[in-house]
């Protein structure tokens, strides 16, 4: 999904600085019998973008799993939920997919 996120950026236009575009993932993983399944996978985005590509950039993170092959292969059976904290000039917001917290 971070790739997935990063084209859709790019495919809008918006500047972003890839070298402080970060995300960090957590897995939580349970057990089952003998083995191990994934329950559920949250990402949390990191970027910094101008203030002209706000509304844009909050398009790109709604619809970003939508085009990623990876989540559109698990979706079904991991549950997956993003998160982003977002840089614009001197403010710092944070958004959500629905059920991140």
């Amino acid at each position: 999904m971070y790739g997935t996120l990063a084209g859709a950026l790019s495919g809008r236009k918006i500047r972003f600085d890839r070298s402080t575009y970060t995300a960090s993932v957590d897995g939580r993983i349970v057990g089952i019998g003998k083995t191990i399944r994934i329950e559920s996978i949250a990402l949390h985005y990191d970027l910094t973008i101008p203030p002209e590509d706000r509304e844009a950039t909050e398009r790109a993170l709604r619809v970003h799993p939508e085009g990623c092959p990876a989540h559109q292969s698990v979706k079904g059976a991991i549950k997956v939920i993003w998160d982003a904290q977002v840089h614009i000039g001197d403010e710092v917001i944070l958004l959500a997919s629905e059920g991140a917290v």
